[in-house]
C-alpha cells in the first residue's frame, strides 16, 4: 500500500509527460523542472512498483514492457480526473475530447447526418474522429470508443450493439450490361468479384445452393482498405462486390446499384457494435454520452 505522502497522480503526470515528450530533458523542461529531479523522481516511481518502466541510455529512451502497460493506465487514469474535476466544475455536463474510431462506412452514412445534433447537445465536447475499417488497439491508439461491424472477438472489451444490416451482392447496370448477369454461384468465376484486402471473420461470399451454404472466395483483380472505397468501385463498374444494405440504401433506391443473386442469397446479417475499454470504473460522462447518443441516434438497419 502507498504511503500516506506519495503523490502518485503527480508521479504518473511526470512520467506520461516523460513518454509523451520523449525523454527526461524536454519532459523537465515542459514541466518546468531539472533534468535531474525528472529522473530521480522515475527511480522513485521504480523502486516504489518494483519493476523498471524505462530503459534509457544518452541517446535512447524505450518503455519497457511494464511501462508500457504502466502509461496506458496511467494516461487513462489521468484522463478520468481530469473528466471527473471538469464534470465537478460543470454540474457534470460531459466535457472534453473524446477519440472516436469508426469504419468509413459508418462514418459516411450513419455518424456524418446525425453527429451535428450531438455537438449541438453537447457544446463542451469536442471529437477526434479517424476512419479506418482496420481493427485497432484502443488503448495502444487511445481511442475512447470505435465502431466496428462484424462478429466480436472475446476480449476485455465491453460492446453495445448498433444494430444489424443485411449483405448483398450488387453491381452498376453499367457493369451488368458489359459482362452479363451471373445466374449460379459458379459464373462467379467469370465475374470481377471486388474484396477486401484485410483478413476478415468470412472468408468469402456464402450463397445458397442443394447442400447449404456454399463460400465463394473474391478473387477479382483489385482489393481495397474499406467498404466506401469498395462501394465507389462498383458504382463505377468495376465489378461484383458484396456490401451492407445500410451502405447502399439510397444506390439501390437510385437505381446506381441492383441486386444481384439475390435467390441465392442466404440472408446473413452483419452486426455493428460500439466499443470501448470499460473495466475499472465508472466511465466518463463524455464517453457515457457519446455511447448513449449512437445508441439512440447511430443504429444501423
Amino acid at each position: 500500500m502507498a504511503r500516506p505522502d506519495v503523490n502518485r497522480s503527480g508521479e504518473m503526470e511526470v512520467f506520461v509527460r516523460v513518454v509523451d515528450t520523449g525523454g527526461f530533458s524536454p519532459a523537465a523542461r515542459a514541466g518546468r523542472m531539472t533534468p535531474s529531479a525528472v529522473s530521480k523522481l522515475i527511480a522513485r516511481l521504480e523502486a516504489r512498483l518494483g519493476a523498471r518502466l524505462v530503459n534509457r541510455s544518452t541517446r535512447k529512451f524505450l518503455l519497457t514492457p511494464e511501462g508500457s502497460a504502466f502509461y496506458e493506465r496511467a494516461t487513462r487514469i489521468l484522463a478520468d480526473l481530469e473528466d471527473a474535476e471538469r464534470g465537478a466544475a460543470s454540474g457534470e455536463a460531459p466535457v472534453g475530447r473524446i477519440r472516436l474510431n469508426t469504419s468509413a462506412s459508418y462514418g459516411m452514412h450513419v455518424l456524418a447526418p446525425v453527429l451535428p445534433r450531438f455537438l449541438t447537445r453537447y457544446p463542451r465536447v469536442t471529437l477526434d474522429i479517424v476512419q479506418t475499417d482496420l481493427v485497432i488497439d484502443l488503448l495502444a491508439e487511445r481511442t475512447d470508443v470505435a465502431v466496428r461491424a462484424g462478429p466480436l472477438k472475446s476480449s476485455s472489451l465491453v460492446a453495445r450493439k448498433l444494430g444489424d444490416s443485411p449483405l448483398m451482392i450488387v453491381a452498376a447496370p453499367s457493369y451488368l450490361e458489359a459482362f452479363g448477369r451471373p445466374r449460379t454461384a459458379g459464373d462467379l468465376d467469370t465475374h470481377n468479384c471486388l474484396g477486401f484486402g484485410y483478413v476478415r471473420s468470412a472468408k468469402g461470399w456464402p450463397l445458397r445452393d442443394a447442400g447449404g451454404v456454399l463460400v465463394v472466395p473474391p478473387t477479382g483483380r483489385v482489393q481495397v482498405s474499406d467498404g466506401e472505397a469498395l462501394r465507389h468501385l462498383a458504382l463505377g463498374g468495376a465489378g461484383l462486390a458484396r456490401l451492407a444494405g445500410f451502405t447502399i440504401r439510397a444506390d439501390l433506391a437510385a437505381g446506381r446499384l441492383v441486386p444481384v443473386l439475390e435467390d441465392l442469397n442466404p440472408g446473413d446479417r452483419e452486426e455493428v457494435h460500439a466499443i470501448y475499454v470499460g473495466q475499472g470504473g465508472p466511465l466518463p460522462s463524455r464517453v457515457r454520452a457519446l455511447l448513449d447518443f449512437l445508441a439512440a441516434e447511430g443504429r444501423v438497419t
